[in-house]
């Protein structure tokens, strides 16, 4: 049992693409906690379109998914979101554990790194794939429920 720390007013969920891993994320955060914090994805690369199993997997728990956009820490620069904004940005991957430490160097910014499994490229058939997905998305259920307690109502 991970010791609850304070329920952060902003967090930035980030891996490799911002295709799979961090939008799942933060479509399970919003739908888990509501409004209780402003949740927003990035990748370091935004050089992949939303993927099509992590949207079949994640509409299973009534989130849709199918219109996001992947954005890179960069985008976010560019379009003027301001990363120190963050109260916490939780690492989905080594790459963008690093991205997001080396961004936040001089800001207060809390950084968790998550070691969520890369579903990508696992299992030989479509039910295979999916059932990676799945366990991607509760390996991502779990971790936020243990940071940041039970779902509200």
């Amino acid at each position: 049992m991970v010791v609850q720390r304070d329920f952060p007013q902003s967090v930035l969920f980030c891996c490799d693409h911002n295709a799979v891993r961090s939008p799942m994320a933060e479509g399970l955060m919003k739908k888990l906690y509501g409004q209780r914090a402003y949740v927003q994805s990035a990748g370091v690369h935004n050089d992949l379109e939303i993927d099509g199993f992590a949207i079949a997997v994640i509409a299973e728990m009534g989130i849709e998914l199918s219109r996001h956009r992947a954005r890179s820490f960069e985008d976010m620069q560019d379009w003027g979101d301001d990363l120190s904004g963050f109260d916490l940005i939780v690492a989905l991957s080594p790459a963008s554990q690093r991205a997001a430490l080396e961004l936040t160097r001089f800001a207060h910014i809390d950084v968790e790194y998550w070691p969520i499994m890369d579903p990508t490229g696992l299992g030989e058939t479509r039910e295979a794939k999916l059932q990676a997905y799945r366990q991607t998305r509760d390996q991502i259920v779990k971790r936020m429920i243990d940071r940041f307690g039970p779902p509200s109502a």
